[in-house]
């Protein structure tokens, strides 16, 4: 019996040792997560029992468990490696068949499609929609779009103005007074905002404010030094529409009104239609064949005050744009991947999803740094990154093995004499046996 012990005890100690130079060789995977052994002890038991006085039998492996706590992130530089900082799974698919990882080191396929190193399992995440909306709740392979963005003509125009209240007041009722855009002296200040049309052309659009009354001023709108219809602003024929800011005492906005055929529309906004982009070449002006907005634009006026300080005017906001290639991408912390365009602007184009499992323990190794769901595992939970329990994504970084280097060199030599004490067992049961055949 003892022989068997002292063989129980080599396999045990065999198999630590296997774990942990399994370990000590991973220590520089990505996303690597440590195993340890766990054994137990024999005993023979009849139908009645082990009794009291029984030895036991040796030992055996009970179970290799694999430790999922958080490993170190470290800057790679490259976008599409991903680190996990707290729970959770990256979910691959190859055809079908699904497998989870920690290791985030992604590349991009002759498709676009992310996938794992050796391009054979599909990241997989969230699309988007048109708008660039993300659609939760059904998985796909994310693809990265290196389509243009489309432009975008304008259709709202905002900023902040302060309109001096001591200024000077301009009499437009005399002829020296009229608006004349190539006069500076007929109104106070002037203000410029690139605006798009539906092609993706930049044009100018200018305000030109005139304070006519102690709390009344008017504002003159034109696109390219022209009305919004293409006419000459000068021509006595097509002269241009004002509307008019009033203010009270306290020098806050109170109306605007712009006129129209109807009478005057009153709002804290500016309404631009009619407008027709066009281009103006030696002084004549040209339809360029493209649209407005169908809404036209609206410019808000609310944050317009009239205070004893310049006339002056924040850093305008206008939500169209040109034309838009691919330059570079990002991904934030809740795994959102953000296309940046050469124009400035910015497209969600997906989102990683994680995985959780109620028991992490439970799955099944498969080679590559992932796993595969069991009955032990439970099913997968699917969510975005920062979503409840689950961790976020940090991009351009990766997560290095949990190995604990020093503990595993430890181990290393526990495992050593233990094989070397069991072998020593045996040796002495040996030398035992030896004796007792001598002495027959």
């Amino acid at each position: 019996m003892s022989f068997n012990i002292g063989l129980s005890g080599l396999y045990a100690a065999n198999k630590q040792l296997d774990v942990t130079g399994n370990n000590i060789a991973n220590v520089a995977t990505a996303g690597f997560k440590s195993s340890r052994t766990e054994f137990e002890d024999v005993y023979s038991a009849t139908r009645l029992g082990s009794g009291s006085k029984v030895i036991g039998n040796g030992v055996r492996l009970a179970n290799v468990s694999q430790q999922f706590t958080q490993g170190d992130i470290n800057n790679t530089g490259n976008v599409l490696d991903m680190g996990i900082n707290g729970s959770g799974f990256f979910t691959l698919s190859n055809n079908g068949s699904v497998s989870y990882t920690r290791a985030g080191t992604f590349k991009v396929d002759k498709d676009g499609f992310i996938t794992n190193t050796d391009y054979t399992s599909r990241l997989q995440g969230y699309g988007v929609d048109a708008n660039g909306k993300i659609i939760n709740g059904v998985l796909t392979d994310l693809k990265i779009d290196t389509s243009n963005l489309a432009p975008k003509s304008t259709s709202l125009v905002g900023s902040t103005i302060n309109l001096n209240s001591t200024a000077a007041v301009i009499d437009d009722t005399v002829a020296a007074g009229k608006f004349d855009p190539s006069k500076t002296e007929t109104y106070t200040k002037s203000f410029s905002t690139p605006i798009y049309d539906s092609q993706g052309n930049q044009h100018s659009m200018d305000q030109y404010m005139v304070k006519t009354g102690s709390n009344t001023w008017k504002v003159y709108t034109l696109v390219d030094g022209r009305n919004p219809d293409g006419s000459d602003p000068t021509a006595a024929a097509t002269p241009p529409v004002a509307s008019t800011l009033t203010f009270d005492t306290a020098g806050k906005l109170t109306q605007v009104s712009t006129p129209s055929a109807s009478g005057p529309v009153i709002s804290s906004d500016l309404k631009f239609t009619g407008w027709v982009p066009g281009t103006v070449t030696n002084g004549v002006w040209t339809a360029n064949g493209a649209a407005a907005n169908p809404a036209g634009i609206t410019i808000s006026m609310a944050k317009t005050t009239q205070f004893n300080a310049d006339t002056a005017r924040s850093i305008p906001t206008q939500d169209g744009y040109a034309t838009g290639q691919i330059t570079n991408l990002t991904i934030d912390g809740t795994g959102t991947l953000f296309a940046n365009f050469s124009n400035n602007e910015s497209k969600a184009i997906g989102q990683v999803a994680l995985a959780s499992f109620t028991n992490e323990q439970g799955l099944q190794p498969i080679g590559g740094t992932s796993w595969k769901e069991t009955f032990a595992s439970g099913i997968p939970g699917y969510d975005a990154p920062e979503t409840g329990t689950l961790g976020s994504v940090v991009s351009n970084s990766l997560e290095e093995s949990n190995v604990n280097l020093t503990n595993e060199l430890v181990d290393l030599i526990k495992g050593q004499s233990n094989y070397q004490a069991n072998a020593k067992t045996i040796s002495t049961q040996s030398t035992i046996m030896q004796t007792i055949i001598q002495m027959t």
